[in-house]
């Protein structure tokens, strides 16, 4: 039986799922989730209602907006990655929370390990902080001249901190410079984009920070405008002038986490759910991109993609 179904006929239960994300390619993660919901027989409107709260890459209003649906009653809350859930941890008490995170939730203090989370958190774990070397090996195999790498993140997330580490390392090892540009609002990111001059850096690559995954969009502008090739974690921003991603389907990741919101629903405590893990990873080229900004892929690089867009 369906959450919310009734055996007489009475009208079905909604239940309130208090959604709250940063904006941008993570909306992706929300679609999934509809989808994920809609296979186990739920049906929006009648059994749940999503009540977004899209909080624009600030912080502060995340707490805010987990207060205010706390207060209002939601049934649970749905956080989309990692310091959206820190922030929404520290300013709630009680209501039980499903996460999407991109860095390891044992390690930021979500849970208490996957097998058993403890605590009123859990949900879908996705690789991202983890694999920020990777797409910078990936980076320096498309672009064989690569000298410098830009990314920007705030140094007061961790989650961010942490890619940016990754990347650090990597450049070490693949002697190219990794220029870390700080960003501690929308506004500075705004801001250092607008300055940026061509010839500042021979490539994009994206740390794992929520705030500036919303603006990714401005990044690919800027980049097009500024022909610099770009390295995304998700594949939904390459059919919209990304030049490649490695990484998880955040539709994916969304669809897997909607058996946690009906289970929760139907009653099962939060700490009875372990936390899983999305390990699937796509590499995704865009031919058209490549084409503007005058980059050849090799057939090889080609070769180990998962999708081209054409």
């Amino acid at each position: 039986m369906a959450v919310g179904s009734s055996a007489h006929g009475q009208p079905a239960k909604l239940y309130r799922v208090g959604v709250i994300l940063q904006g941008g390619p993570f909306y992706t993660m929300v679609d999934g989730l509809r989808d994920g919901l809609k296979e186990l027989g739920l049906v929006e409107g009648k059994h749940f209602a999503l009540e977004i709260r899209d909080t624009r890459g600030d912080l502060k209003a995340v707490e805010e907006a987990a207060r205010s649906l706390e207060r209002e009653k939601v049934n649970l809350l749905y956080t989309i990655a990692t310091s959206v859930t820190l922030a929404g941890k520290r300013a709630t008490a009680n209501i039980p929370i499903v996460f999407n995170a991109g860095t390891d939730p044992t390690v930021v203090g979500l849970v208490e390990s996957f097998a058993k989370p403890g605590g009123r958190l859990t949900g879908v774990h996705f690789l991202t902080t983890d694999l920020t070397g990777k797409r910078l090996e990936i980076l320096r195999d498309l672009l064989p001249k690569l000298h410098r790498v830009v990314t920007f993140y705030n140094p007061s997330n961790p989650s961010a901190s942490e890619s940016a580490k990754e990347g650090r390392e990597a450049a070490g090892y693949l002697k190219v410079e990794f220029v870390e540009r700080h960003v501690a609002s929308i506004e500075e990111l705004q801001s250092a984009l607008r300055v940026f001059r061509a010839g500042e850096a021979d490539a994009y690559v994206e740390a794992a920070d929520a705030m500036v995954s919303s603006q990714a969009q401005l990044i690919i502008d800027m980049a097009r405008a500024k022909v610099l090739p770009t390295m995304f974690q998700e594949q939904s921003l390459i059919p919209k002038g990304g030049l490649a991603s490695y990484g998880v389907s955040f539709h994916e990741v969304g669809r897997l986490s909607a058996k946690y919101v009906q289970r929760i629903l139907m009653g099962t405590r939060p700490q009875d759910l372990a936390v899983e893990t999305v390990r699937k990873i796509d590499l995704v080229f865009n031919l058209r991109t490549a084409q503007a900004i005058g980059l050849a892929i090799s057939p090889n690089m080609l070769a180990r993609a998962d999708k081209v867009i054409k």
